[in-house]
């Protein structure tokens, strides 16, 4: 417990540019002191003991703004920035230097009993008021951005944004985890496209309008043959082939 309580301490220098002595950051930083009070609190649950590590972990709340039951696992070098308003649930594990900032929820969806909290890799960065939610297994290397919520699993080396969280992956970009605030806008991209599609169609139109072609020109010209069958036999629109769209709604589930 000693070198984890070692590693727990010597990650806040190297993740937070604002500490600078050993006394400002034991007795001013309330995620590493929620640390230490969840340590002991899991030893005690660990031994079977009652009442007592959920009253030490309630103290730890009241102290620091921070609920960890103390039934979570917690690997070594976990850094918790702020921290105000995070709360871990029971069965949650969290990797090894995993960076976890403030409004953070890894908690159950419901009243199922076992494993019902995330799993987060090594290294797995969530940031402000992200969500996530259900026994989900979070890879390695992820990076979660603010105010996500994710509903699903996540594999190594990802990025995940938007509500529901969707999978945009970095195509082996080395990213800061302090700069979880640059994150891709996957919603913005398909909008773009969207947009543009949107303007070529209209200069379409107004080409086939200036030529003065019939109904029946302008119908085929701007429908291409095989999506009227599928418009005729099965009622469905064109499938749109832009790739970000497509990539954007399976992500979703659409």
């Amino acid at each position: 417990m000693l070198s984890t309580l070692i590693a727990d301490f010597k990650i806040i220098f190297e993740r937070d540019p604002a500490a600078r002595n050993w006394l400002e950051v034991l007795f001013c930083y309330p995620g590493l002191q929620v640390l230490l009070f969840h340590r002991l609190a899991h030893w005690l649950h660990h031994l079977g003991l009652p009442f007592l590590p959920r009253f030490l972990s309630h103290i730890a709340r009241f102290l620091t703004g921070i609920e960890i039951h103390p039934g979570a696992i917690i690997g070594k070098g976990v850094c918790i920035d702020h921290g105000m308003g995070i709360v871990i649930g029971e069965t949650a594990i969290i990797g090894d230097y995993c960076l976890i900032y403030q409004g953070v929820t890894l908690g159950g969806t419901g009243k199922e009993s076992g494993k019902r909290h995330p799993t987060l890799g090594e290294n797995v960065v969530v940031g402000a008021g992200a969500k996530v939610l259900g026994n989900l297994q979070i890879g390695n290397n992820v990076r979660i951005g603010a105010g996500s919520v994710v509903l699903r699993d996540v594999p190594s080396d990802c990025t995940v944004v938007g509500i529901p969280g969707r999978i945009i992956y970095q195509s082996g970009v080395r990213v800061s985890p302090l700069e979880h605030g640059k994150l891709p806008d996957s919603e913005a991209v398909v909008i773009r496209a969207l947009v543009d599609r949107i303007e070529a169609l209209e200069e379409s139109l107004e080409t086939l309008k200036k030529q003065q072609q019939g109904t029946h020109s302008l119908v085929k010209a701007v429908i291409p043959t095989d999506c009227k069958k599928e418009l005729v036999e099965a009622g469905k629109s064109c499938q749109l082939r832009d790739r970000d769209i497509r990539e954007f709604l399976d992500s979703s589930g659409m």
